[in-house]
């Protein structure tokens, strides 16, 4: 991965007093744009905080919010568009909040630590899909080592889908 990940974020699990900051956040033209009306993220988000169907965070740098990160089994849920991708992967989803946030690196940067935590807890595959015209989070991703698998349409639109697997290092032998 081309970040290191150090520990300058933090993840936190999501909580309900997060929920007026994350409603603002979804409101922004920023976010507005690649995800659902803020009253349909909302319910989804609470409802997979319930079933345990998606673990949503609140990403924080210097104790301040900055991120909304969700992650995924598509392993889980029978009709996935994902499923034909290999046991021990986990997908993501992430949107930067704050617009004074934006286009300061921190996507690549948290896409790449949280990586980190994934691939040493034996995660085999990551994957994201944004939208395939949001440049913005398809270069974040390249940058956090992610590369290109296809393109596909799915009930949540078309999808970039990308992957990162684990780096193996490679050793001589005798």
């Amino acid at each position: 991965m081309p970040f290191e990940p150090g520990a300058s974020y933090v993840f936190r699990p999501l909580s309900p007093a997060d929920f007026p900051r994350l409603a603002q956040w979804l409101a922004e033209p920023h976010v507005r744009t690649w995800w659902d009306a803020v009253e349909v993220e909302l319910d989804a988000i609470a409802k997979a905080m319930e079933t345990g169907e998606t673990r949503p965070m609140i990403v924080e740098r210097e104790g301040r919010p900055i991120a909304y990160l969700q992650s995924y089994d598509p392993h889980r849920e029978v009709d996935h568009p994902y499923r034909d991708q290999p046991a021990g992967t986990i997908g993501i989803d992430m949107a930067i909040g704050p617009p004074d946030e934006i286009g300061r690196g921190h996507g690549g940067r948290i896409a790449a630590s949280f990586a980190a935590r994934l691939f040493a807890t034996g995660t085999m595959r990551i994957i994201v899909d944004p939208h395939p015209e949001n440049a913005r989070a398809i270069r974040a991703y390249e940058k956090a080592g992610f590369r290109f698998v296809d393109r596909r349409h799915s009930q949540y639109g078309p999808a970039h889908l990308m992957a990162l697997d684990p780096q193996i290092e490679e050793t001589d032998t005798p």
